[in-house]
């Protein structure tokens, strides 16, 4: 065997031993990988399910609506009051009148303006209890989830943005039952 072709084969050798030993480390990689996967335990939570199904959303949306509906009542009469003061000025508004016809076209116009702002001004104020009544909810829940996966000693939970979760890892029903079961509790102290 020429010293050339000695060469050759010994590259050979090494590239294949280079080659067997890269195959080797990835097979051993893929291996201890899966031994990782399988200790590995996940869950996935469903937030919106969670949100509508909880009790304490139920409560917020209740408080709320006590507190805001007085408003909206007065509102709507407010609206219901300057229609007919239209109606009156449009079925009385010939025989009225010129003073007495501007006055009450201006009374409507001052009346409108006062109620649009009320109505802003409530809009931003339901939204304002809203965010503040959601965001304790929010809170609660997370802490609820937090206190779930160690427990049960989750290693990873996910929410939002996941396309698909096997109903094996969905913990959104225990989330859901512990709000519920905390909402009982504090239903009895009361």
């Amino acid at each position: 065997m020429s010293p050339t072709n000695k060469r050759i084969n010994r590259q050979a050798d090494l590239s294949f031993l280079k080659l067997l030993a890269t195959c080797i480390l990835g097979i051993l990689w893929l291996i201890s990988a899966n031994a990782v996967a399988a200790d590995l335990k996940i869950g996935f939570v469903n937030a919106a399910k969670v949100l509508e199904q909880a009790p304490q959303a139920d409560a917020a949306r209740a408080a709320l609506e006590k507190e805001f509906s007085p408003r909206d009542k007065s509102l709507l009469k407010s609206q219901k009051d300057i229609r007919k003061s239209e109606d009156r000025l449009s079925r009385d508004g010939a025989i009225m009148s010129e003073p007495e016809r501007r006055k009450l076209e201006r009374d409507i116009v001052s009346r409108k303006r006062d109620i649009k702002r009320e109505q802003e001004e409530f809009r931003e104020d339901l939204n304002i209890r809203r965010n503040e009544s959601f965001d304790k909810l929010r809170r609660r829940v997370y802490e609820v989830i937090v206190d779930i996966a160690k427990k049960e000693k989750y290693d990873l939970v996910v929410s939002d943005g996941v396309v698909y979760a096997d109903n094996r890892i969905d913990i959104t029903d225990k989330v859901v039952g512990r709000l519920k079961q905390e909402f009982k509790q504090s239903k009895k102290k009361k």
